[in-house]
């Protein structure tokens, strides 16, 4: 594929590499802070599309000690960009990807993300997606100081960029897969529940999914917002500075909120999706839509990265058991369990480490403590048998095994 490319918005410079051409930091939409996301504007000439756009204002990922340190990528709140990898060719299946953090960190950009070696085994095009996290984008005051879930309003956004541009890298607009872990997996059952959403993605990969827990209701979600401007030094009559807090201030505020709503055993973020506009209270009862097929996952100790000294059903609370019900939902449901860890690892088969073999950019994970000690043989083995999965469910919708209630395990 040639490295420039002709959108409605601009033209795009890329880079080739390896059988694949990267295109990074896309604008999408841009939006005020505590405002929906609009439109990216057009450009003029060729646009850089070389270096990643800025990453969402966050703090230190809670999962550093199994995860290892991020990127370090800048952040600004004119983040919403994405970045496109594809092989060439036309009329090719498109995977976009929604990162996990807990609705507070992470983003698209990271090298844990790269999808240039997934585009290419794959013959598909790959979309990593930046959205609004933290107080950013999960703030809840009332309806007339701004929308709810603008970060997931900036997801909706991202997905009509895809639809209306993928053609030109490649992909086609009515083979889309829509994957996403833990945050990124719970924020795709609310597309799909959401009015305008579920449209806009035609499969569903959800590894991870913290099905126990709930959005807030918005009597909860407007007590924790007095609680981020409390800590602000602020209250209801000052709401509109929210709109100007300097940027480190609002993030100290953040973290100071979720350290005084925690509770013991939970993993429940201060910020995160509200059961109002379009998203339901309860995502797992309430059946989503039964055609989408859909590839679901948990690890088997995804609670032990959180608690490493909690009681072992928490993994079954927090994660299998919801992922499980979703999956009996389904039309049709291919289910996995990752149980393999390496042998002197203390986090066994925690939460994310299943995410370094889906997209098989091993060198991005050397110094994740979830990794340490691992052999060789059986990292690139594991990449090889979960791509298979993810390649064959988004080409074909199927994972290459029996459907539920079977479920295949990565041991």
């Amino acid at each position: 594929m040639a490295d420039v490319v002709h959108l409605p918005a601009g033209q795009l410079r890329g880079r080739r590499m390896d059988g694949v051409t990267a295109f990074v930091g896309i604008p999408y939409a841009d939006a005020e802070r505590f405002a929906a996301p609009r439109p990216a504007a057009a450009w003029h000439g060729v646009r850089d599309a070389t270096r990643p756009g800025p990453v969402a204002p966050q703090p230190a990922s809670r999962l550093e000690r199994i995860m290892g340190p991020d990127n370090g990528l800048e952040q600004g709140e004119d983040c919403l960009s994405l970045n496109v990898w594809t092989p060439g060719g036309t009329g090719l299946p498109v995977l976009v990807w929604l990162h996990g953090g807990g609705f507070s960190s992470g983003s698209g950009a990271e090298a844990w993300y790269d999808g240039a070696l997934l585009a290419e085994r794959g013959d598909m095009v790959v979309v990593t997606v930046n959205y609004r996290l933290g107080a950013l984008g999960y703030l809840y005051i009332s309806p007339e100081f701004g929308p709810a879930n603008l970060g997931l309003l900036d997801q909706i956004a991202a997905l009509g960029w895809v639809r209306d541009n993928i053609a030109s890298f490649g992909g086609d607009p009515g083979r889309i897969t829509l994957a996403g872990q833990s945050a990124g997996a719970l924020s795709t059952i609310a597309l799909l529940h959401h009015p305008v959403g579920h449209g806009l993605f035609h499969q569903a990969i959800l590894h991870s999914l913290p099905a126990g827990v709930p959005p807030y209701d918005t009597e909860r979600a407007a007590s924790i917002g007095r609680l981020l401007l409390e800590g602000l030094g602020l209250d209801a009559a000052d709401v509109e500075q929210l709109r100007t807090v300097p940027r480190q201030r609002l993030l100290t505020a953040q973290t100071d909120v979720a350290r005084a709503i925690a509770e013991p055993f939970a993993v429940t973020p201060p910020f995160q999706l509200v059961a109002t506009d379009g998203v339901p209270a309860d995502l797992i009862g309430n059946p989503v839509d039964g055609g989408v097929p859909m590839l679901i996952g948990t690890t088997q100790d995804e609670a032990r990265a959180f608690f490493p000294d909690g009681p072992a059903h928490l993994t079954d609370i927090l994660f299998r058991d919801g992922s499980l019900q979703l999956a009996g939902q389904a039309r049709s449901a291919y289910t996995f369990q990752f149980d393999w860890s390496p042998s002197t690892s203390p986090f066994n088969a925690c939460h994310c480490i299943e995410l370094p073999f889906a997209f098989g950019e091993l060198e991005a994970w050397r110094t994740a403590p979830m990794l340490a000690e691992a052999d060789p043989d059986d990292l690139r083995r594991l990449v090889d048998e979960v791509q298979r999965a993810w390649i064959g469910f988004v080409h074909s919708g199927s994972a290459g095994w029996e459907r539920y209630p079977y479920v295949h395990h990565f041991a």
